[in-house]
């Protein structure tokens, strides 16, 4: 299996997505198995999730963006089928509320922030903000910002997203200090794949939900978006808090890549079970004593 490692964006790195695979180039296997080792993640998943909890000195981030139908809801389904409900939180962001675009654009991200103990996964995050409003500027228009924000316009000055990038990144470094750990993934979807799998969404009758016709008009703005993204991953890849272009051309090889990140982050903690002092020992052995008597 390709090494986790080669999916990250190095902290100065520029980024240009067509140097960065869709598809892991030699594979990694059948399709049972990368189900029989996904398996083997999640088990220890599960394990690492548990030590996070009762360890309570960290709480884990994870970020997913992607373009539209590049497995984000799969990835999460799968590799956290395995962790306790009561220790992970997934939220998705769609289009900001009217109370919401009364605040400055990371509130309403800051308050869905995992406490220590617990795994917060983002579908869709604050990213949102340097990526659709970039590629669509009239949102941009619509968040009341002082100033002419339309010198952050593609074409135009950069200064709007250059604060933004900044303000995510001393976001982060805050976050970091203060024992988040920070995983940021990248479902890199080529094109074409993207176009057979909107075509399965209208060919299968239970999937024609998924689907809709703002998909189709985004999927014109697709060389905004990369270049967008390209920017956005080349700005904010840190050490501390980096971004992974995941290849998502194959689900179940993507799903891999993921778990793997994953588990390299929980078990790089180090975390352990609380020790048991001696004064507690005899605590519970007094009380195991009542129980038995």
């Amino acid at each position: 299996m390709a090494h986790h490692k080669d999916f990250r964006v190095r902290e100065g790195d520029k980024v240009n997505l067509k140097e960065w695979p869709t598809h892991v180039k030699h594979g990694q296997g059948s399709k049972d198995d990368l189900k029989a080792l996904l398996a083997q993640h999640v088990a220890r998943l599960s394990v690492q999730q548990q030590l996070l909890y009762a360890a309570n000195r960290y709480a884990i981030l994870v970020i997913f963006q992607a373009m539209d139908a590049a497995g984000k809801d799969g990835a999460i389904k799968h590799v956290m089928s395995g962790v306790n409900p009561q220790g992970c939180q997934v939220f998705s962001f769609k289009h900001p509320s009217a109370v919401e675009l009364q605040h400055d654009f990371l509130w309403r991200t800051t308050r869905d922030l995992p406490e220590r103990g617990r795994i917060g996964i983002f579908n869709r995050s604050y990213y949102e903000e340097v990526l659709i409003a970039r590629v669509h500027p009239e949102i941009l228009q619509s968040e009341g910002l002082p100033g002419d924000p339309h010198d952050g316009k593609a074409g135009g000055g950069k200064t709007v997203w250059h604060d933004r990038y900044r303000s995510i990144m001393d976001l982060e470094r805050h976050l970091v200090r203060n024992g988040t750990r920070i995983v940021k993934v990248f479902l890199h979807l080529s094109k074409d794949e993207q176009r057979k799998r909107f075509l399965a969404r209208i060919d299968d009758p239970d999937k024609n939900w998924k689907f809709g016709a703002a998909d189709i008009k985004e999927r014109g703005f697709w060389k905004d978006y990369m270049a967008a993204y390209e920017d956005c991953l080349a700005a904010t890849s840190t050490a501390d808090a980096p971004w992974y272009v995941v290849p998502a051309d194959d689900k179940y090889e993507a799903r891999l890549i993921v778990s793997q990140i994953l588990l390299d982050t929980l078990e790089g903690l180090g975390n352990a079970y609380p020790k048991t002092s001696d004064e507690r020992r005899d605590e519970l052995q007094a009380i195991r004593k009542q129980l038995t008597e």
